[in-house]
């Protein structure tokens, strides 16, 4: 399903989105609509049946001739029942389509953030936006497509009946319905930024929830179980509030529309009374009229229901448009180049990097090289950029100066499909998902056959645990892999990223949660396994990487050292600094 280009924002905003993702059910809404015309046409012909049935047949005593009218009444009503049916099935349908086409729209868009987009939204409100965002303009499609577009037909059309069955009572009409508008549309003006402000509080209360799910155990362990809990009612006070003051409003607008449609009403009763007194309106007509005016009132009612949905909308409609009108800063080009080979090979030149609104460039100046077949490990201080020199790999950022080439080609100049297909990743946090332990390691690979899946267990210094917990590889997987230690998850992400056999790996310092006996094993069998391979390591412990082909060493985003350990140890005072700070003096 391609995702629709949508734009534009403000009070517009929900048009657009819905002229968008209602296209593909053009179809089926004309046919909602003829129906519902139909439905609308048999509700008004029943008064206009009921007052032949009161003229004709009761006053008249013709008991055959009411016989049959209303059997024909009875017919139409049958026939507006079945049809009600239909119009529900098919509102319904259209607007839950239209509701999953806008989440999958919202989840593709997003995924296709980088970093600096998902920071600017905010991952609490990413989540509101997908969720409850789009169920607000679901809410409303699904309420608007059946019983306000019947409203509109109904008002419309029993004016019209009522005009016909007396032009004289009909004047009531031009008072009635002008001050009805007048007042709800009033009301509604205000609603509509009280709901968009309801929507960022909802953001808030989300955040803060968050935070205190994911940091309970910080919170526990300094005694900061009290202030996080006056936050979250602070933000919980804010919602309520702001709930309260808007739904006092939408309290105010049905007492409002009930007085209007009783004074209303009794102004009928009044006044149809003395012309049907003075022999000038049958009795059927005023009876006939009276319906039709109650139809007009009754769903000016149901209007102004599923009008009252529109402010929550219209703030909804203008949060999700953002993110859709949000372009990646990060997006494949146009012209995307290929590289005639695979190698794996990665070349830095004279890279400069900084992050948006950062006071100093994190990488200045970078230049290295990364060859198959080796492995080199970059070490440094902590933010010294080592990270960052893996997300540029990647491509999660653009670097603001100087190329990064993969395979020959720069990155900004290959599909994210290309560059990232060949490239094993392990991050800095092992992040595992809700599953098995089957599902998480194939992830990366879903055709990976139970050897392969065991084979990179073995590697990664996994299999003895994962053959001990019960059910092996159908284990089951907390989300996070919560239900496991730190140096468990870390060595399932390894073997994650060995189950596919890659050109480029890189360790983002996935070896710290794992004892120094563990750690030289992995690091054996690694070698072994990814031989022909380029292998990039970033640790903090230098017992990790002093064994490697090359090593990198960062001080301040620059780049200070590069060569073997012995090397290092006889040339770099960086690294000689953190040797000793790590092995002791003696090693230095």
């Amino acid at each position: 399903m391609p995702e629709p280009p949508v734009g534009g924002a403000g009070g517009g905003a929900l048009t657009r989105l819905l002229r968008v993702f209602l296209r593909p059910y053009a179809g089926l809404l004309a046919a909602m609509t003829a129906l519902l015309a139909a439905q609308a046409a048999g509700n008004l012909y029943l008064p206009a049946l009921n007052a032949d049935l009161t003229n004709k047949g009761v006053v008249s005593g013709d008991t055959g001739y009411v016989w049959r009218t209303g059997g024909l009444m009875l017919a139409v009503v049958l026939g507006v029942g079945l049809l009600s049916v239909a119009t529900t099935w098919g509102t319904s349908r259209v607007a839950m389509g239209a509701g999953t086409r806008m989440r999958a729209a919202l989840f593709r868009r997003v995924q296709a953030f980088s970093t600096a987009e998902v920071g600017r939204f905010g991952i609490p409100s990413l989540i509101t936006r997908n969720i409850n965002d789009v169920q607000q303009i679901t809410a409303f499609l699904q309420a608007a497509l059946a019983p306000l577009v019947m409203a509109v037909l109904m008002c419309a059309g029993a004016v019209v009946m009522a005009v016909r069955e007396s032009a004289a009572l009909s004047l009531l009409l031009v008072v009635a319905v002008p001050v009805l508008a007048l007042v709800i549309g009033g009301l509604l003006l205000v609603l509509v930024p009280m709901a968009r402000t309801m929507q960022d509080r909802v953001d808030r209360i989300n955040h803060v929830l968050r935070e205190q799910i994911t940091g309970v155990r910080v919170t526990r362990a300094f005694l900061r179980t009290g202030t996080e809990q006056q936050r979250f009612h602070r933000a919980s006070a804010d919602l309520t509030a702001i709930s309260l003051r808007t739904f006092r409003i939408y309290a105010a607008i049905m007492p409002v529309v009930m007085v209007v449609a009783n004074l209303s009403s009794v102004g009928v009763i009044w006044f149809g009374g003395h012309l049907v007194s003075r022999g000038s309106t049958p009795i059927g007509n005023l009876t006939a009229f009276l319906v039709y005016v109650l139809q007009v009132l009754v769903y000016a009612v149901i209007a102004v229901s599923v009008i009252a949905l529109a402010p929550r909308a219209v703030a909804s409609a203008e949060r999700v448009d953002q993110v859709l009108r949000t372009d990646p800063v990060i997006a494949d080009p146009a012209d995307a180049v290929t590289p005639a080979e695979a190698t794996g090979a990665v070349e830095f030149r004279h890279v400069d990097f900084g992050y948006p609104g950062g006071e100093r460039p994190v990488l200045t100046d970078v230049t290295f090289t990364l060859r198959p077949g080796r492995t080199t490990g970059i070490v440094g201080s902590t933010g010294s950029g080592k990270t960052t020199l893996l997300q540029l790999i990647l491509r999660a950022f653009d670097v603001t100066g100087g190329e990064v080439l993969v395979d020959g080609v720069d990155v900004r100049r290959q599909s994210a499909d290309r560059l990232r297909g060949p490239i094993g990743l392990v991050p800095q946090a092992g992040f595992l998902f809700g599953g098995t332990v089957a599902s998480n390691l194939r992830f990366a690979a879903p055709d990976a056959t139970d050897e392969q899946v065991w084979r990179a267990l073995t590697t990664a210094q996994a299999r003895d645990f994962v053959a001990a917990m019960p059910g092996g590889l159908d284990a089951p997987i907390d989300q996070g892999g919560t239900n496991i230690s730190g140096g468990q998850r870390q060595r399932l992400s390894i073997a994650r990223a060995l189950v596919r056999p890659s050109r480029l790996y890189l360790f983002d310092d996935c070896f710290s949660a794992l004892d120094v006996a563990t750690d030289a094993r992995l690091r054996a069998a690694l070698r072994d396994a990814t031989r022909e391979a380029t292998v990039v390591i970033v640790a903090q412990r230098v017992s990790t990487i002093m064994h490697a082909d090359q090593i990198i060493v960062l001080d301040a985003g620059r780049v200070v050292g590069v060569g073997t350990h012995e090397h290092l140890l006889d040339q770099c005072v960086t690294y000689q600094e953190i040797v000793a700070s790590q092995l002791g003096e003696e090693a230095a």
